[in-house]
């Protein structure tokens, strides 16, 4: 198990890093015969990314600069956004992780607690 989460980790770094490399390419325009393909849902989630770490890099440049007194640049905004969001996806990961570890124990009592009551149950019969 846990060689499948150091992959999924790996996956998950890489789609991040991939999402960071997606500005640096041209747009270029289609001929004007030629039909417009959907985006596909790759494009969909690394635009869906571009755009949480846009606004997360905004809002803590803005809160950054209320502290220093307008001294942080915003070149800023995308280092700080990609790294804000993959901060968050660690920390859900974290919770995820820790929620799983309580649901076990929860599962494990509930059993416990089962098998008394029918221990207890068949003892008065």
């Amino acid at each position: 198990m846990e060689n499948g989460k150091r992959i999924a980790i790996f996956a998950l770094a890489g789609l991040l890093l991939a999402a960071a490399f997606v500005g640096v390419g041209q747009q270029v325009a289609a001929p004007h015969n030629v039909k417009q393909a959907s985006p596909s849902a790759v494009d969909q989630v690394l635009t869906f990314v571009e755009s949480v770490s846009d606004y997360l890099g905004r809002g803590l440049v803005y809160v950054l600069n209320l502290i220093t007194g307008n001294r942080l640049s915003k070149d800023l905004e995308k280092p700080l956004g990609y790294m804000a969001f993959i901060t968050l996806l660690l920390v859900f990961f974290a919770l995820i992780e820790f929620a799983r570890k309580v649901i076990w124990i929860g599962v494990i009592i509930g059993w416990v607690l089962l098998v008394v009551r029918i221990i207890l149950d068949a003892l008065k019969a």
